[in-house]
């Protein structure tokens, strides 16, 4: 399988079993949220994730490799732990850069939202999930 079809799959059961033999050890990882460098924060990241989110979905919308860039394009949504249970969403794109040995060595996501629309979404969302 290649890293195109690797990436498809694990979009679909994100963030359960996600494939981490494609990424680099020293993967350096940016979203409006973290900033850190390494496979085991990633990994650590991705099980906070799955445990601190409910009835989460990660919509892959588009995925191209040019070179050794891979843009993805995606919607992330989730039921937020709070009485009201608002139903979370963002839109947003990723580049993966490849290193020379085929690897994930930077994993940058943009949102289409600012982190306070993010908040907003939690505070005042009528949607329940």
């Amino acid at each position: 399988m290649n890293i195109i079809e690797t990436l498809k799959a694990d979009y679909q059961r994100f963030p359960l079993e996600q494939t981490y033999s494609i990424y680099a050890a020293d993967v350096y990882f940016q979203d409006p949220v973290f900033k850190f460098r390494g496979l085991e924060l990633y990994k650590w990241m991705i099980k906070f994730i799955h445990i601190f989110f409910s009835k989460l979905r990660m919509d892959l919308h588009h995925i191209e490799q040019e070179q050794n860039m891979i843009k993805t394009e995606w919607t992330l949504s989730w039921s937020a732990y709070l009485p009201w249970k608002p139903r979370i969403s963002i839109s947003g794109w990723t580049q993966l850069d490849l290193n020379n040995q085929g690897l994930i060595s930077s994993h940058i996501d943009y949102w289409y939202c600012s982190r306070l629309d993010v908040l907003k979404q939690h505070l005042f969302s009528v949607n329940k999930g």
